[in-house]
């Protein structure tokens, strides 16, 4: 695990994973308990909860990487099949029947004649003019660096849900910890 940080605070120096702080295990209690910044175990509480929140936060922003991303990979290859279908047509003098959508679940029917230009929308309201060879790379790169961030980004919900255990077995510790003291300290509790 990583060390601890200058405040003996809640997480390590070592940063991976998109920046996602490491949740560092609190082995001794007593000894973390007892490092500046860590005076009352509400304190120490309310740091460990700050963290689990961002950590929660966190996760939010990356299932919703992970959705977007797995709902452009399908669209990306059904593209990439198209400009294949069209490649293979190019040739030809006869016009290609297809459709294509117009709205949700409004789809229209169309001629195409042969041609060796397609456009791709790029997003933002910007469609660009491409021959279907370079549109093919274009595509076949995006669709590498879509699974390439997928991946990443379940890697890196992976090590957050890592970060949460840590985190809550670390709350668990130190209440667990605060409670011990306190039934210590009472004397009412010492002559039962």
């Amino acid at each position: 695990m990583a060390a601890t940080g200058e405040s003996g605070g809640v997480t390590g120096i070592k940063r991976e994973h998109l920046g996602i702080p490491e949740a560092v295990f609190v082995e001794d209690v007593e000894a973390f308990m007892k490092k500046p910044g860590n005076e009352t175990a509400d304190a120490v509480l309310k740091k460990l909860d700050e963290q689990y929140q961002k950590y929660k936060f966190m996760e939010v922003n990356l299932s919703q990487r992970k959705r977007r991303l797995k709902n452009q990979i399908p669209e990306i290859k059904q593209t990439l099949e198209i400009l294949k279908h069209m490649q293979k047509k190019k040739d030809t003098t006869e016009p290609m029947e297809t459709r294509y959508l117009l709205s949700d679940n409004v789809y229209c029917k169309a001629s195409v004649l042969p041609t060796d230009k397609v456009c791709l929308w790029l997003g933002a309201n910007v469609m660009l003019e491409y021959d279907i060879d370079d549109a093919q790379a274009l595509l076949e790169k995006n669709l590498s660096t879509a699974r390439k961030n997928l991946e990443s980004t379940e890697e890196d919900l992976d090590f957050l849900r890592d970060q949460f255990t840590t985190t809550e077995v670390n709350m668990a510790r130190v209440y667990n910890w605060d409670v011990k003291r306190r039934n210590k300290d009472d004397p009412s509790k010492s002559k039962a």
